[in-house]
């Protein structure tokens, strides 16, 4: 179903790049464990879609980094977005497991993007500067916030996905950060949202 909707919704080339996408997850999740296979057959629902909600949330940018990437989402599903809307936009991808890497390049290199893929731990990479974080599945929300604070640009925009249990994250965090936070309900999932964060500074 997503991926009609999907189809509706993009060019035939995007469109095109996300099949490339979902094809080689396919092969290579046996291997390396890029998303839980028990949410294979919901790849373009759970996975895919979930993702290309993430770029609707996002404000003007020219540097969209994505924390610990893994399979690839949100990032790598967002620059197959922005490949056309936004062609001069960068990405820069950070996840530290080689292997997982390893996907996202030839994800990439398959479906003619060039992200900057970085092998690194997240605390260890040069500050990024970025317009736009994004993380998903990575942390809870007082960890990423201290990503952030490392990464994101003065007045950057952190999109975070979180699930049902978001708000007992954001009272957490709040014993040790200031910062603006909207909640964006999700229209992939009833109880999650996307935590739309700025102004981060700690207490």
């Amino acid at each position: 179903m997503s991926r009609d909707f999907l189809a509706a919704n993009v060019s035939r080339e995007t469109l095109e790049r996300l099949d490339t996408y979902a094809r080689l997850l396919e092969k290579w999740n046996p291997k390396i464990n890029l998303v839980s296979k028990s949410t294979v057959p919901e790849l373009w629902t759970r996975h895919i879609l979930d993702s290309t909600q993430v770029l609707d949330q996002a404000p003007g940018f020219g540097h969209w980094v994505d924390l610990g990437s893994g399979g690839g989402f949100p990032g790598l599903v967002v620059a197959i977005l922005a490949a056309e809307s936004q062609p001069d936009a960068r990405f820069t991808l950070i996840e530290s497991d080689q292997r997982k890497c390893a996907f996202l390049r030839q994800v990439a290199r398959e479906c003619g993007l060039k992200p900057e893929i970085l092998a690194e731990r997240i605390e260890s990479a040069a500050p990024q500067g970025a317009d736009i974080l994004s993380a998903r599945a990575l942390a809870g929300l007082e960890p990423l916030l201290g990503f952030a604070e490392r990464h994101l640009a003065p007045g950057g925009t952190a999109l975070f996905p979180k699930g049902a249990r978001w708000k007992e994250e954001v009272a957490t965090a709040e014993g040790h950060w200031r910062f603006h936070c909207e909640p964006v309900r999700s229209t992939t999932e009833s109880e999650a949202v996307i935590l739309k964060i700025g102004g981060i500074e700690r207490v």
